[in-house]
């Protein structure tokens, strides 16, 4: 997150994370946290029993920051959590489901959300991406929600200078009106 955005308001995350694999959950959680604290962000922890029951723990969260039940309210939400293939079809539907459960409340709630679920063969890939000093999943997580709030706080709520790459036309194409000046 850029300084400036950081500066402008303070940003405050829900970290949700499955404890199905815990020692595998703490290191994604030490990775975020370590993103989070480095940017400014202030966090809280909610743990859930496997990824399958992340969407519906960060749908209960909207519902009460929504009807004004939740004591805090969230910029955005950081899904940590792994699923290791066994033996069974289970494995895929609990990717899918988890995978496809983030992205409705995504698209469908404006929620900002960093996709930090694991989806690994077995444990030694999960540990690859899991550790702070390999692939650091959780802090790649951590930073994808808070340039998603980032982006949101710009095009959504109005509170800052779009970020990023986006950029107007210098001239206007022909047949369109001259471009809007950002607000």
């Amino acid at each position: 997150m850029s300084p400036a955005a950081s500066a402008a308001a303070p940003v405050h995350v829900l970290i949700v994370e499955a404890r199905f694999y815990e020692d595998i959950a703490d290191e994604l959680v030490r990775g975020a946290v370590g993103a989070l604290e480095r940017a400014g962000a202030t966090y809280e922890r909610l743990s859930v029993p496997g990824a399958f029951e992340i969407p519906g723990a960060i749908a209960f969260v909207l519902q009460g920051m929504a009807g004004g039940a939740h004591r805090a309210a969230f910029d955005g939400f950081v899904a940590l959590g792994c699923v290791i293939r066994g033996q069974t079809s289970h494995y895929d539907h609990v990717c899918q489901e988890s995978a496809r459960g983030l992205q409705d409340l995504a698209v469908q709630h404006g929620a900002a959300i960093g996709f930090g679920i694991l989806t690994c063969d077995n444990g030694e890939q999960a540990w690859e991406r899991a550790k702070v000093d390999r692939r650091n999943k959780g802090a790649v997580a951590a930073a994808a929600c808070l340039r998603m709030i980032e982006i949101k706080r710009a095009l959504v709520d109005r509170r800052s200078a779009i970020p990023g790459r986006i950029v107007a036309p210098e001239t206007p194409a022909a047949g369109i009106g001259r471009p809007r000046p950002a607000r």
